[in-house]
C-alpha cells in the first residue's frame, strides 16, 4: 500500500512530542505532510523532520482541515479543548494524555493487546499511560495462555512525565 497521510501533532515542541517525531521517522510512518503545532510561545520555532525544516504553528481548529490523523501530546485542557475540534475536521485523534482514558464512549487501546477496540472509535482514541502499556503487553500473553484475575502493581514513574521543565 502506497497510501501517505496529512499527519498533525500537537505539543512538537514538548518531549512527547520529539519522540513521537523520532518514532514516526523510525517506523517510516508514510507521511505526505506534516503539521506541528503548540503554544504561541513556540510558533515558528523550526523543526528538523527527516531533512526537512517545518516551521511549528499556533494551534487553530481550522488548521486541522484536511489532516487524517492528529496525535494530542500536550495537556490534558489542550486535548479537551481541541481532540473534539479536530475530529470534526475529519480527523482522527490519538490522544496520549489522560483527558480521554475513562470515557466510556473512547477506546483505550494498546494495539498489540486489544486493536479490535479500534473498531468502535468515534473519531478519538485513546492511550494508556506509558508504565501501564508496558505491563499489559507483559501480561497480556500470560492471561492467554493461562489467564489472570488481578494484578497488583507499584510503579515509580520516571521525571520525564513531566516533561521539559521536569527532565531540567
Amino acid at each position: 500500500m502506497n497510501k501517505k497521510y496529512s499527519v498533525g501533532i500537537v505539543g512538537a515542541t514538548g518531549a512527547v512530542g520529539g519522540v513521537l517525531l523520532q518514532v514516526l521517522a523510525e517506523r517510516k510512518f508514510p507521511i505526505r505532510e506534516l503539521h506541528l503545532f503548540a503554544s504561541e510561545k513556540s510558533r515558528d520555532k523550526r523543526i528538523v523532520f527527516l531533512g526537512n525544516e517545518i516551521s511549528v504553528q499556533e494551534l487553530n481548529p481550522s488548521k486541522f482541515s484536511g489532516i487524517d490523523f492528529v496525535f494530542f501530546a500536550g495537556t490534558g485542557s489542550l486535548s479537551e479543548q481541541f481532540a473534539p475540534e479536530a475530529v470534526k475536521y475529519g480527523a482522527i485523534v490519538i490522544d496520549k494524555s489522560s483527558t480521554w482514558r475513562m470515557n466510556p464512549n473512547v477506546p483505550l487501546v494498546v494495539p498489540e493487546v486489544n486493536s479490535n477496540a479500534l473498531k468502535s472509535h468515534q473519531g478519538i482514541i485513546s492511550c494508556p499511560n506509558c508504565t501501564t502499556i508496558a505491563f499489559v503487553m507483559a501480561l497480556e500473553p500470560i492471561r492467554r495462555a493461562a489467564g489472570l484475575k488481578h494484578v497488583i502493581v507499584t510503579t515509580m514513574l520516571a521525571v520525564s512525565g513531566a516533561g521539559k521543565k521536569g527532565l531540567a
